[in-house]
């Protein structure tokens, strides 16, 4: 049974999915998850400046009472927790490779894994990235989630390089991803289509986009109302354990991709 968090004070009383729904509250690892369970995820501001980024977009809302402050954190505008409505979703099954990318991938040197550089990949996708959302305490947190058996990582390697991976956290049939990398084009892709097809395998029914953009419908994603994705995360039993051996990128293609 899942204990009683901050998160619960929200209920089903969220606010529009074009902003925040919270602010404030910590960001361990109990945190993280009974957040995920809940249907939300993290932005941590990067520094001082975003902080006030924060405070000047939302202070108003704060002050009125319209938009909740969680218990827990010294500064409430170094957290905003979201839920969008809709939120873009794809079946495990269903993530879109391009003919040109299936071609290339029948002699592609490539090979995937699960779970085994979950760290490399936090490092991978945190490299270059502004605004620097993926912060020191919220890699630390993912990182006991996945010594939990929570969160996962999906890689991409051509031969001993890592070249491309994704992350994210499985809350039942549910694998929300929370980014992406890539050092070879397309690599983040397979990434992908790789850790959905294992989720798949395991028993899970839905990979969460969370940000909805080009680049996600491009692999095939799909808007789903919020109200919908929550009765998701609470529908079913979770899923089994994921198998991460080292396949090839191939067995991703399709027959009719020619």
């Amino acid at each position: 049974m899942t204990s009683a968090s901050p998160f619960d004070r929200l209920g089903a009383r969220l606010g529009p999915g074009d902003r925040p729904v919270a602010l404030g509250g910590a960001l361990g690892p109990d945190e993280l998850l009974a957040a995920y369970r809940r249907g939300l995820f993290p932005m941590p501001a990067a520094d001082l400046y975003a902080g006030a980024y924060n405070e000047a977009l939302y202070g108003e809302a704060v002050e009125s009472g319209e938009l909740p402050v969680l218990p827990g954190g010294e500064d409430p505008y170094a957290l905003a927790w979201w839920s969008p409505d809709p939120r873009p979703v794809l079946r495990p099954d269903a993530v879109r490779l391009p003919r040109r990318l299936a071609r290339r991938l029948r002699g592609a040197p490539w090979s995937t894994t699960v779970d085994r550089a979950f760290g490399e990949v936090l490092a991978g996708c945190a490299e270059g990235r502004q605004p620097a959302w993926l912060t020191h305490e919220l890699a630390s947190a993912l990182l006991e989630l996945h010594a939990r058996g929570a969160a996962h990582s999906g890689e991409v390697w051509e031969g001993g390089e890592l070249i491309g991976g994704v992350f994210g956290v499985a809350v039942g049939p549910v694998l929300s991803l929370d980014s992406m990398f890539h050092r070879r084009p397309d690599a983040a892709r397979v990434a992908v289509a790789d850790l959905g097809s294992r989720f798949g395998a395991a028993g899970g029914r839905l990979l969460d986009a969370q940000w909805d953009g080009p680049y996600i419908r491009s692999l095939g994603a799909v808007p789903m109302e919020r109200s919908r994705y929550l009765a998701e995360l609470a529908g079913a039993a979770p899923t089994g354990a994921l198998p991460g051996e080292r396949l090839p990128v191939a067995r991703l293609v399709l027959p009719d991709l020619t």
